[in-house]
């Protein structure tokens, strides 16, 4: 299969990929072609795509994007480092109903205070999985005790969360979790790449060293999954609940994304640790900024694609789902929580 097409997850449509700087993007007949210093890449034909995510300065002719508006396949838009930009967006399809209940919802300061603690919830309890696989891994009996307090820091915060009374202090409690979470993801890096990928905290725009650069890139992809996931639900991806209301920001996405920051993080420790990506991989900006240069996020594309395949036990379900599909089972338990008085919503916590 060609590099700049991976399927999403067995049984989906696929995601095309564009990572190559300055490949130009045009309509062919049927088929979408990628074309680079004027010679043709890749073609794929328009029913095999789901979206097209271009990273980057990528062209593309307004014949092509007239397409993908009127067959439904979405087309993003992102800069070199995965931050969101643009998205061509068609008819707006749906449920109104179930966008109405979202938005009666949203004024609704219990409710909302329930959904944004499941999602803080499950962020908590998978983060502190990754954790805890690390104690159990570690080489070091140092580091061990390290990442087994950190840990235990984390069972603090998911006791204190069904005590909060205001969206405020959820917040508080999982800023917090979220510091001791990333000063541990340093000791589960190998040791000789220590110093090469040390992370003094999350950063993000621009993000200030290596591993920060690797994890800002697959949660943009997380990103983008996971607002396709709530529309093809019927979800409007601006009304969220634990993100604050901005204009231009897609807050239940970021809701939802919270699921699923701990996969992309030991994604990213996975490149590391296994020589896939080194610090010939990276672009050391003026001002401090680092990003991966277009070699490395074709590794990082394959690799997070290729992880989305594997087949998770959802602790709702009676068989397992490709990881790639859970966002989806997600959005729809939402969905149901909106539209059910009573019903719960469930966040997804990995095994």
């Amino acid at each position: 299969m060609p590099m700049w097409l991976r399927p999403a997850a067995p049984c989906s449509t696929n995601t095309l990929y564009v990572t190559t700087p300055d490949a130009y993007l045009r309509l062919d007949n049927d088929t979408l072609r990628v074309e680079l210093d004027r010679e043709v890449r890749l073609r794929v034909p328009l029913h095999h795509l789901s979206a097209v995510v271009c990273f980057g300065h990528i062209n593309l002719s307004a014949p092509l994007m007239h397409r993908l508006a009127d067959q439904a396949i979405a087309l993003v838009l992102l800069d070199d480092n995965g931050r969101f930009k643009a998205r061509l967006e068609w008819a707006v399809s749906g449920n109104v109903l179930l966008r109405q209940a979202q938005f009666q919802r949203i004024t609704d300061p219990v409710f909302t205070l329930d959904i944004a603690r499941a999602c803080v919830a499950g962020k908590v309890k998978n983060t502190r999985q990754v954790l805890q696989r690390g104690a159990r891994e570690a080489k070091s009996e140092e580091d061990a005790k390290i990442l087994a307090r950190l840990a235990d820091d984390l069972a603090a915060s998911l006791r204190a969360l069904p005590g909060v009374t205001s969206l405020d202090s959820l917040r508080g409690v999982e800023g917090e979790a979220a510091r001791q979470y990333f000063s541990g993801l340093n000791l589960l890096v190998r040791p000789d790449q220590r110093a090469a990928f040390a992370m003094n905290g999350r950063t993000r725009r621009q993000p200030r060293d290596r591993f920060n650069a690797v994890l800002s890139f697959l949660y943009a992809m997380w990103m983008n999954d996971c607002r396709s996931a709530l529309e093809a639900a019927g979800l409007d991806p601006q009304v969220g609940f634990l993100h604050a209301l901005r204009p231009c920001r897609a807050a239940v996405a970021l809701d939802l994304m919270e699921e699923f920051r701990s996969w992309a993080d030991w994604l990213a420790l996975t490149l590391i640790n296994r020589g896939q990506l080194s610090t010939g991989n990276f672009i050391l900006r003026e001002g401090g900024g680092v990003s991966l240069e277009p070699a490395a996020r074709k590794i990082v594309v394959v690799a997070y694609q290729e992880r989305k395949k594997d087949e998770i036990n959802h602790p709702l379900l009676s068989q397992p789902v490709p990881l790639g599909l859970v966002p989806l089972v997600q959005a729809r338990l939402l969905a149901r929580a909106l539209r059910e008085d009573g019903a719960p919503y469930v966040p997804f916590v990995g095994k």
